[in-house]
């Protein structure tokens, strides 16, 4: 399979994970608190990482390190808090349509801090995805208005937050491999991670309680799959593609986090399915071969 066909292939299989991820996080917050959960998913994702990343550590350079550390950060460790916060108030959804500002961020942050090349089209696309996207936040407000959209802050600076790692990854840090990109970026956040779970009172949670043991479940896949696995996946695709291409995932996401949403009981209707549409032309007008 040549590389065109693996960043599809990639992008498919990360829509469909990071667009089921929404929903575990829903679940999850049945039995943990916002912090509790996105310490734990921090927490339990290093843990399977380093169990087959560690080796891989050893090519780091100490400059690499810098660069992972910032990486790392950005979006390793303050997202899965933000997202958590974001969903004790708002659907699963929405959260998931509020993080497809990524690729438009990640344009803007590639052009004017890292010298990055984009077309008239690329960028056609990337507004004509955000408008999409757009529509659907604005009918979801008339649609769903108990809502607090102001915790769509939080979504709005783990996309920010994407976007600064994936220009990074590609800039400083494509020399090295995804596992060890993955690994190192959560090698770095662990401790502070278990911090904050020990803040938020885990000790005293009781796990003899069945929504917490179900919560616990959802925790466990959102971690291994929807984040150790997911990352390892996305900086493969980052260094096979384009940072926009890469971007355009969460374009995709909220696809596959709506039609979990309505098996769950959230609400969604015709225009909002009409901004979806609008949304994946954008994503292919981005990602569309120029004919020679």
């Amino acid at each position: 399979m040549n590389n065109y066909k693996k960043k599809w292939f990639y992008l498919v299989l990360l829509s469909f994970i990071w667009g089921s991820s929404f929903i575990l996080i829903k679940k999850g917050l049945v039995g943990f608190s916002s912090i509790q959960l996105g310490g734990l998913r921090i927490v339990f994702a290093s843990l399977f990482l380093f169990l087959f990343g560690l080796r891989s550590l050893k090519t780091l350079s100490f400059r690499d390190w810098k660069w992972v550390t910032i990486a790392g950060f950005l979006s390793s460790f303050f997202p899965p808090f933000f997202f958590a916060i974001a969903q004790t108030e708002i659907d699963s959804g929405v959260a998931s349509i509020l993080n497809s500002i990524a690729p438009l961020g990640t344009t803007l942050v590639g052009i004017w801090l890292f010298g990055l090349a984009i077309t008239k089209r690329q960028i056609l696309g990337v507004v004509i995805g955000l408008l999409g996207t757009m529509a659907l936040i604005i009918v979801g407000m008339e649609f769903s208005p108990e809502q607090n959209y102001g915790y769509s802050i939080f979504i709005i600076l783990s996309a920010i937050g994407y976007a600064f790692n994936i220009n990074i990854i590609k800039k400083h840090l494509a020399h090295l491999s995804p596992l060890a990109v993955t690994t190192a970026s959560f090698g770095v956040v662990v401790l502070p991670a278990i911090a904050m779970v020990g803040y938020a009172g885990i000790f005293t949670v009781d796990f003899q309680q069945p929504e917490v043991q179900k919560a616990l479940g959802y925790t466990l896949v959102l971690a291994l799959l929807g984040t150790a696995m997911a990352n390892i996946f996305f900086n493969r695709l980052i260094h096979i593609s384009s940072p926009v291409f890469a971007a355009s995932v969460t374009y995709t996401i909220p696809l596959v986090a709506i039609f979990w949403g309505v098996l769950d009981g959230e609400k969604i209707n015709f225009y909002q399915i009409i901004g979806g549409l609008i949304i994946l032309f954008g994503v292919w007008l981005v990602n569309k071969k120029k004919k020679v």
